[in-house]
């Protein structure tokens, strides 16, 4: 089979080829599978911040298509010599790639080649290749490359009035570093050509058997049949100790209860396995009672939910700054009383921190306990607030000392639950310790989506109707995480 190997498919190939293979001989399994976050960082390029950058470059033309006739487009405007070319498309020996700004330089009669990333610094370990497979490709077109940059956020801006786009984004000259990539790219992206032509599976793991649970690719329980759902991939910050995990999997050892006793484990590693093998719930009364001991009523259960704007939309923001959109909070004046609900949602356009810390202010009172779950989030979009509305620093600086992280109990493995499988996130302890209550049913299941929605609520992607059920939909879900945590603590309480 003749494929064509396009810059995207180059880059997960690098990370793993067999997740490629299955991409392309094998769609329908692909499209099925949960994209990894490898792969989502990949996709989620920032089409905003892309049509941004361009800005850096008036006058220049975009090449919509991607077809035969974006091709002949792209050549076209080649042969006049355009000054600026906005996703030039490029075909030659079986690779392709949409080139984000080409600039011909008329001293030289060569060309500048600008990639654009919605990050904040240079990833030297996918920039530098995905630059030298264009420059690559543009040379087999016979052009002439003589500079490659990166054009990447500039995580130092900080917004005042309009956007400074000058400011916004910085603009690395990388053309040493992608030069000396060239030889390498070309002669691995014949290798992926070879490679992902085969029209059988290529045997063995994929590479990402080597790799932590978090790590691995989309498609692979199909890749690696062999390794079970709940694996040594599993055990906690596993992926960091890559020489003990290579030794596991290159003896086949797969499964917890087969880890051999020369194999040191870490004390919290130790317990998760322990756990495991023991079918055996593991509880530390008394360090949890003296932990619950030290909070003070009322407790406060709360949670925040934010927008992750890689443009920043309001003074005082920097790229990727979290705007805080939505808190919930349950109220528990005594251990027997039951929980009091308030809750917050800002869904016009505007700047909504202001609204957010006063609205707080009004409910958390000055004295009681301040549960959250990862309390170093919340705290930071407090320290951020307390930045950016100074006449409520005062007020934001003084819940630092009220804030206790329920999550706490079970990273210091005072209660432990093989159901838990080593996690510590709120939605790996809910379905082991409160099974009645479950996210499944929501039509907002996580952060990202509440974040996603919210911004589709204030830019205006939903009509009237969309709106009123995304808002009531937002409310449940944030809702949910306060009594969850409640719940929790109260199922850790009773067993006191």
């Amino acid at each position: 089979m003749t494929i064509t190997l396009t810059k995207t498919d180059y880059i997960l190939y690098r990370e793993c080829p067999q997740n490629v293979w299955y991409k392309i001989h094998r769609p329908d399994i692909y499209s099925e599978s949960e994209l990894s976050e490898f792969e989502k960082s990949i996709m989620e390029t920032g089409n905003e911040v892309e049509l941004i950058a361009r800005k850096l470059f008036p006058g220049g033309v975009l090449i919509e298509r991607r077809d035969e006739e974006g091709q002949k487009v792209t050549q076209d405007y080649i042969a006049k010599h355009q000054e600026i070319l906005f996703q030039p498309v490029f075909v030659g020996g079986n690779l392709l790639a949409a080139i984000d700004v080409l600039k011909f330089n008329p001293e030289s009669g060569g060309y500048f080649v600008y990639e654009i990333k919605s990050t904040s610094d240079v990833d030297n370990k996918t920039h530098y290749h995905d630059l030298a497979f264009q420059v690559n490709l543009l040379r087999k077109h016979g052009l002439q490359i003589d500079k490659a940059y990166i054009i990447h956020l500039n995580s130092e801006y900080v917004r005042t009035n309009d956007l400074d786009i000058q400011n916004l984004f910085k603009i690395v000259d990388v053309t040493s570093e992608v030069e000396s990539l060239t030889t390498e790219v070309s002669n691995e992206s014949q290798g992926a050509l070879e490679y992902l032509s085969q029209e059988t599976k290529p045997n063995g793991y994929c590479c990402c058997v080597y790799k932590g649970r978090s790590k691995h690719c989309s498609t692979f329980q199909h890749s690696n049949p062999e390794v079970p759902e709940y694996s040594v991939h599993d055990i906690a910050r596993i992926g960091n100790s890559k020489a003990k995990l290579k030794e596991l999997i290159d003896n086949n050892i797969f499964h917890l209860d087969k880890i051999p006793s020369h194999i040191k484990l870490t004390d919290i590693q130790q317990g998760q396995v322990d756990t495991y093998i023991l079918n055996k719930v593991l509880v530390e009364k008394e360090k949890i009672k003296a932990e619950f001991d030290a909070l003070t009523f009322p407790l406060y259960f709360l949670d925040y939910e934010t927008f992750p704007a890689a443009i920043p939309r309001f003074d005082g923001f920097s790229p990727y700054h979290q705007i805080p959109f939505q808190y919930s909070v349950d109220v528990l004046k005594s251990p027997e009383s039951k929980p009091e609900h308030y809750e917050f949602l800002h869904v016009a356009s505007d700047d909504p921190s202001k609204s957010f810390a006063e609205s707080l202010q009004k409910h958390l009172g000055t004295t009681g306990s301040i549960i959250v779950w990862h309390k170093g989030f919340e705290c930071g979009r407090n320290d951020e607030i307390a930045i950016r509305i100074p006449e409520m620093k005062s007020f934001m600086d003084s819940l630092k000392g009220r804030v206790y992280d329920l999550e706490d109990i079970f990273r210091k493995q005072y209660h432990i639950h093989r159901d838990f499988r080593g996690g510590t996130s709120i939605k790996r302890i809910l379905p082991v310790l409160v099974p009645e209550l479950s996210y499944k049913e929501l039509e907002i299941r996580d952060g990202g989506s509440a974040a996603d929605t919210w911004n589709k609520i204030v830019s205006g992607g939903f009509n009237d109707a969309q709106k009123e059920k995304s808002i009531n939909d937002l409310k449940i879900y944030c809702g949910l995480d306060t009594y969850a945590m409640y719940s929790i603590w109260q199922a850790l309480h009773k067993t006191l």
